[in-house]
């Protein structure tokens, strides 16, 4: 299987999840999501700096700067696989 479709596979395991992860491992799923999706954040912020969700969303992803999609992809879906037991 291609690393795109294991990938895939993991972004709709990751909505199966019997217990809901903390909100730490949310964070990093979040921005493993959208560094393999999209690549380096290149955003300063969010515009309300009194919302702290988008913050932290923000910051998850920034932490991830200059890994490639394809390390992105793979440590989803091993974070996903660890998930899921």
């Amino acid at each position: 299987m291609h690393l795109t479709d294991l990938f895939q596979e993991a972004v709709a395991n990751s909505k199966t999840l019997l217990q809901k992860p903390d909100n730490d491992i949310l964070l990093k799923l979040y921005g493993l999501f959208k560094q393999a999706t999209e690549g380096d954040n290149e955003q300063d912020g969010p515009v309300n700096s009194f919302d702290f969700v988008a913050k932290f969303k923000h910051e998850a992803w920034a932490k991830l700067k200059g890994l490639t999609n394809e390390a992105a992809m793979q440590q989803y879906i091993d974070l996903v696989n660890q998930l899921k037991g």
